[in-house]
């Protein structure tokens, strides 16, 4: 599980490599319950989903904020 703490600390661009790897993460996971209708452990899927959505929040913050701080 990611801290919203450490992620105000990384940059956008690394905040952006996150976030698409954990939406990749979620397609596959999504295509995996569709097809076998039962994921091996289902709370990966709700705890990437929450991580995805701290790093949409930090990311906003940070182009609410500005090029001038960081």
């Amino acid at each position: 599980m990611l801290k919203a703490k450490d992620l105000l600390t990384q940059s956008t661009e690394e905040l952006e490599a996150q976030h698409k790897e954990l939406c990749r993460g979620i397609f596959e996971l999504v295509n995996e319950l569709r097809v076998s209708r039962k994921l091996e452990k289902p709370h990966e899927l709700i705890l990437k989903r929450r991580d995805r959505a701290r790093i949409l929040t930090v990311l906003r913050q940070k182009k609410k904020q500005g090029p001038t701080e960081k």
